[in-house]
């Protein structure tokens, strides 16, 4: 995956994870390390049990407040951290399965949370994801209109 590359969109990464996220956020967390990339960890620092909520409301908030221009959430299936980083004002958290979904998350609703699940997405493709995600733009126009609605 070296051959990959990091646009400007974003300055800014943050990161964290559930115990079952753990390892891939590590593996992220390195990826974007060696692009470059600026990159914030929020925990958790081992793979003891924890509770994803506490991470997707850390992470969000940092979002909210403009600390980090985007985020990462890990954990099993990915729907929980969304589900709980949603609950924050100004988040836009989407669960990344495939590039379609991935980049549609970017272009249509401006995502500003990807949430991936470490039991469904194997470490490759969660790679080439944030490598979409990173480098999607947002295309405004009608879309801007339906984020603002939200």
């Amino acid at each position: 995956m070296s051959n990959i590359k990091l646009n400007k969109i974003f300055k800014t990464a943050c990161i964290a994870s559930d115990h079952a996220g753990y390892k891939l956020k590590e593996d992220i967390k390195n990826y974007l390390i060696d692009k470059k990339m600026s990159v914030f960890d929020i925990g958790p620092y081992n793979d003891n049990s924890v509770d994803y909520p506490d991470y997707a409301k850390k992470l969000g908030n940092r979002i909210k407040l403009k600390k980090s221009d985007v985020g990462i959430l890990v954990c099993g299936s990915g729907t929980g951290m969304a589900i709980s980083a949603n609950k924050i004002k100004s988040i836009r958290a989407a669960v990344c399965y495939n590039t379609k979904s991935t980049r549609l998350s970017r272009q249509h609703n401006n995502a500003n949370i990807m949430t991936l699940g470490s039991r469904l997405t194997k470490k490759n493709l969660s790679l080439k994801l944030v490598e979409i995600f990173f480098n999607t733009k947002f295309e405004g126009g009608r879309h801007l209109r339906r984020v603002k609605k939200i």
